[in-house]
């Protein structure tokens, strides 16, 4: 499935292809935030310009800028990578410090849901958040996600020093709000 996002928005947020001129904002939004180190394990810390481009050129999953409506400021990014068959899309989010709490990625996650599920023809889509990152479950939560279940012990993440549980969530057609 090609799930493609020329401008989406609800007022408060926007959502838009990411360009190369945004790597700036990516690195200045994730080097050092403890929040993001802690629960995105892969992404490097310290953070640079040069991770940013790479994660921009990356393959595999589509990523969205989301931005502020009225500025246009990145706020964070949001991204969908799919099964081999097109039908299922798992997100991942992140969100800078200074947007959290706001609403922000709720918003940002039930604009892209609502355009994958009615507009694309997902058959499926679903997140994984470990139960102690309380924020991210709350945002899938709060875009209409139901907690399906608990995968225990299913990734190690080197920088806590532990294996996480993550709790997954799902939205089928017909349970958009």
């Amino acid at each position: 499935m090609v799930f493609t996002v020329a401008e989406l928005g609800d007022g408060v947020v926007e959502l838009r292809p990411w360009s190369q001129d945004d790597a700036p904002a990516i690195a200045e939004a994730l080097d050092g935030d403890p929040e993001i180190s802690k629960w995105l394990d892969l992404v490097p810390q310290p953070y640079t310009v040069m991770d940013a481009y790479a994660y921009l050129s990356a393959p595999g999953e589509e990523k969205f800028a989301v931005t502020d409506a009225e500025t246009g400021r990145v706020l964070g990014s949001i991204g969908i990578r799919w099964n081999e068959t097109g039908d299922t899309g798992e997100i991942g989010y992140w969100v800078r410090s200074d947007a959290r709490g706001r609403g922000v990625m709720t918003r940002a996650l039930m604009l892209v849901a609502r355009r994958a599920l009615e507009v694309d023809g997902a058959a499926r889509l679903q997140l994984r958040a470990d139960p102690v990152n309380v924020a991210s479950c709350r945002v899938a939560e709060k875009a209409g996600f139901k907690r399906e279940g608990l995968l225990r012990s299913v990734y190690w993440n080197e920088r806590l020093g532990r294996r996480q549980d993550h709790v997954l969530f799902s939205l089928l057609p017909g349970e958009l709000e």
